[in-house]
């Protein structure tokens, strides 16, 4: 059997397969090994895999794409993790999720692949490596275009005063806490970036507003500008996207696209399926 696993900040998709396609898909949270130990990421898996009765010494090969695996000690602790639970496997391959993201947007052929999810990143594929990657900082000083970002603007926006009153009473409306609570989120609770990007839902709700709409576009054209934009090229490929918030506001990111002359690919919400369908034809 293989199982192939997608991983993002907020959550992970695992899909076990056999020779006649797909067992079982499951759910877990995201791992990011930036901020998770191998005990942990060990733990939160066997939480939900014992419940699905996962048929652990039947696993041969795992292959997993994971955010912030850009080195092999990060990709060491995921892979270490998941030994500790499919110790039958012969094959445990962990990969940064920039390699998941281009060979599930781009296939075989040439292209920029973006991932905009809770975080963000970007590479350029030459249809069979990743040829180049403009560096991500992550959230505390980068993800331009993500979750996390586009929430982080709200925030100082509602903090500053800048956000239009009907759009503070609507807000305050779905955190009654107000400034309190969203500080407790930030600076005093796990996984702040999670949470901000989880504000991205209150921006779709309101994405009539113009305020709201200025906001996005601004987020994405940083996003565009500063990543997308330094790729030799890049005028001449597709500009595929991968993940909910991509997903979600693209035609935000198509008319950003287009306005710079750029071609928009494919928006995948999960790549997960075109991951498995990857690894069963590499049989």
């Amino acid at each position: 059997m293989k199982l192939v696993a997608d991983s993002g900040s907020t959550k992970t998709d695992w899909v076990l397969l056999d020779k006649q396609g797909i067992v079982k898909s499951i759910n877990t949270i995201g791992f990011n090994p930036l901020y998770h130990s191998e005990a942990f990421i060990a733990e939160e898996c066997r939480k939900v895999f014992d419940l699905e009765e996962m048929p652990y010494s039947e696993v041969k090969e795992v292959f997993y794409y994971g955010a912030s695996v850009w080195d092999e000690e990060k990709a060491a602790k995921i892979r270490r993790a998941l030994a500790q639970l499919f110790d039958h496997a012969e094959i445990i391959e962990v990969e940064h999720d920039l390699l998941g993201a281009a060979r599930a947007t781009c296939g075989r052929e040439a292209g920029v692949a973006c991932i905009i999810g809770t975080g963000s990143n970007t590479c350029l594929f030459d249809g069979s490596n990743v040829t180049d990657n403009v560096t991500n900082l992550g959230y505390f000083v980068g993800d331009e275009g993500s979750g996390a970002h586009l929430g982080k603007a709200l925030v100082k926006a509602y903090f500053y005063r800048e956000l239009p009153s009907a759009l503070v009473s609507a807000l305050e409306e779905e955190f009654p806490g107000g400034q309190a609570e969203f500080l407790d989120h930030i600076y005093s609770q796990p996984s702040p970036n999670v949470f901000l990007a989880s504000l991205t839902k209150f921006l779709s709700a309101h994405r009539d507003h113009l305020f709201i709409q200025k906001l996005i576009y601004t987020s994405f054209a940083e996003f565009i500008d500063r990543h997308v934009r330094k790729y030799p090229g890049h005028l001449g490929l597709p500009i595929h996207f991968i993940g909910s918030v991509a997903f979600h506001f693209r035609d935000f990111l198509t008319v950003i696209l287009e306005e710079r002359c750029m071609k928009p690919g494919r928006f995948i919400q999960k790549p997960i399926d075109r991951l498995v369908e990857y690894h069963t034809h590499n049989d």
